[in-house]
């Protein structure tokens, strides 16, 4: 990223901020809520917020579709925190919850939960559904967004 300028959703108030990108690892503050662009964890993101960071955003985006009530959603839900640690901020991780957020998960045609999706230029890449490991998150998300 050197040399160039990152647009960058803000986790708290989803202003569009720009940093140089060589300077994107260097704890970037929002210019409006001036609040941490990177918090080493995922964000919950609502329909409004998706769009947001999914089309107005030059990061990568890895979403993690779940719900609460989902038994492997909640086995994994640890393991994605873990993996956002390891990706930010090469990439921004979210997760939405399918059950406050449907037309969310119709949009995406979410049949399975957890499903993970990640998102470059504001488009789907790839996907994946199953519960999985820090690291096979981590594997998973940087073998996609190569």
């Amino acid at each position: 990223m050197s040399g160039t300028t990152v647009q960058l959703a803000c986790p708290h108030c989803n202003a569009i901020n720009r940093a140089p990108g060589e300077r994107v690892g260097e704890a970037p503050k929002c210019g409006r809520c001036h609040e941490p662009l990177f918090a080493g964890k995922p964000i919950a993101l609502d329909a409004a917020a998706f769009d947001a960071h999914v089309n107005r955003t030059d990061l990568p985006l890895l979403v993690d579709f779940w719900a609460p009530w989902c038994g492997p959603c909640k086995m994994m839900a640890p393991h994605f925190e873990a993996a956002a640690v390891q990706l930010e901020p090469a990439m921004r991780l979210a997760k939405i919850d399918t059950q406050a957020q449907p037309d969310l998960g119709a949009r995406f045609a979410i049949r399975s939960i957890p499903t993970l999706i990640l998102f470059t230029g504001g488009r789907e890449r790839s996907r994946m559904s199953g519960a999985m490991a820090a690291a096979d998150i981590v594997r998973w998300a940087r073998e996609q967004s190569r």
